[in-house]
């Protein structure tokens, strides 16, 4: 149904929300005090037309924007922008019941995203390769995207090469390309092990495309380079599909956060550590006992931090925090606990450390519903925390990430 809307507000994934006597609607790339016309169905609506624009809308960036689905906000002034992100982290602090100051956002997003990733599939005689459309799984092709750091430029065709190589497969296929201090580093998904003979191609095809690394499911079928990635005073190569985070500059701005907030003190532990991005900075002041479930990582993080000069010692532990989080008698031995676990949360490690005597914990979260949970649990065990400061590395889309310091023996 055809129907013309006034836009009161925007929700937690950047719609603009329409209230009316049957329930809201959310309209995609619509802003607050806009008149639309939208078809509606449902709760959902489509943008047709704006029939009275906001002095807050501005020209996307992208001539492909509202057709992919990597951005949703590129429509937003830079006010409105910050606003908007922000609440975010507000808002699911005040459903959990957890009363904090929040910061204004910090802007991460420097060069760009250094990884990203293409889908593949076979359409026709073709291989198609591009970003999935908003709300589909139809794909876009994508020449070029000016969110990425200028080392990915040529990520798009090298994506196609690889899916073309691969194509008489017929599956689809996931492309991860980061970008690293030695150039391009491609992990493959969805096409299952490789024989002989394609392991051999893609090695030949790697060489014509000056690749640091390609590798399929994590299994490396060619390193030339190793992909180093810069993590404060060291060179780490992450493993394949390994975690890293967006941008540079979120890094740098999640790390010296929490650098800041570290307390006077001998020991820490840093939980979900993934190669080390947090241990490494840490070691510059304090001995580290990094913990995260996946092997490799810890064995990129050893090897890094053994070839740096002037760390503190950093120890590694392979161990699944979920099902095995560190118990109070562990934690007691830590000055400060810092904690970045993936969008799940901590459910577990957050109650064990509200039971311990650990003064100091910063946590880094890259889902703020799931960080106010775990707050609730650890003011319920005496923390306050003390303020949170959301961090936006993923420029126009609506994820945000925070960082949330907690302090035993303090009121909020």
């Amino acid at each position: 149904m055809n129907e013309t809307l006034v836009i009161d507000r925007l929700g937690q994934r950047g719609d603009g929300v329409a209230a009316r006597p049957g329930g809201s609607v959310f309209v995609p790339f619509a802003l607050p005090g806009e008149t639309v016309r939208a078809v509606v169905d449902g709760e959902r609506g489509q943008l047709v037309e704006i029939l009275a624009p906001s002095d807050s809308r501005i020209a996307a960036i992208c001539p492909l924007f509202t057709r992919c689905g990597g951005c949703a906000a590129q429509h937003m002034g830079s006010e409105i922008y910050r606003e908007w992100k922000r609440r975010q982290v507000v808002t699911a602090l005040e459903r959990a019941g957890v009363a904090a100051p929040v910061a204004d956002m910090v802007d991460a997003h420097g060069a760009g995203r250094r990884r990203v990733t293409f889908h593949a599939r076979r359409e026709g005689e073709a291989m198609v390769v591009g970003f999935m459309a908003a709300r589909s799984h139809d794909l876009v092709e994508v020449e070029a995207c000016p969110v990425l750091v200028p080392g990915l430029a040529r990520a798009p065709a090298v994506a196609q090469m690889l899916a073309n190589r691969l194509g008489s497969a017929n599956k689809p296929l996931d492309i991860q390309i980061t970008a690293s201090e030695a150039g391009l580093h491609v992990d493959l998904r969805g096409h299952g092990p490789l024989g002989d003979k394609a392991r051999l191609a893609l090695t030949v095809l790697a060489e014509r495309l000056d690749l640091a690394r390609l590798s399929n499911h994590g299994d490396i079928v060619v390193e030339r380079r190793a992909p180093v990635q810069q993590m404060g005073k060291a060179l780490i190569a992450p493993p394949p599909g390994g975690f890293l985070q967006a941008t540079a500059l979120g890094e740098e701005t999640l790390a010296g956060l929490v650098v800041a907030a570290l307390p006077k003190g001998k020991r820490a532990a840093d939980l979900f550590a993934g190669c080390g991005p947090f241990s490494l900075r840490i070691a510059e002041r304090m001995q580290v006992t990094a913990v995260e479930s996946e092997p490799a990582a810890m064995l990129a993080l050893a090897k890094g931090a053994g070839a740096t000069q002037g760390l503190k010692p950093i120890a590694t532990e392979t161990r699944d925090l979920f099902r095995r989080p560190l118990l109070e008698h562990e934690l007691n031995a830590f000055d400060v606990v810092v904690l970045d676990p993936p969008r799940a949360g901590a459910e577990a490690q957050a109650k064990r450390l509200a039971a311990s005597k650990v003064k100091d914990v910063i946590y880094v979260s890259c889902d703020a519903a799931s960080f106010a949970r775990d707050a609730a649990t650890l003011i319920a065990g005496g923390y306050a925390l003390e303020g949170v400061t959301p961090v936006d590395q993923f420029r126009y889309s609506a994820h945000i990430e925070l960082v949330g310091v907690f302090r035993r023996g303090r009121k909020g």
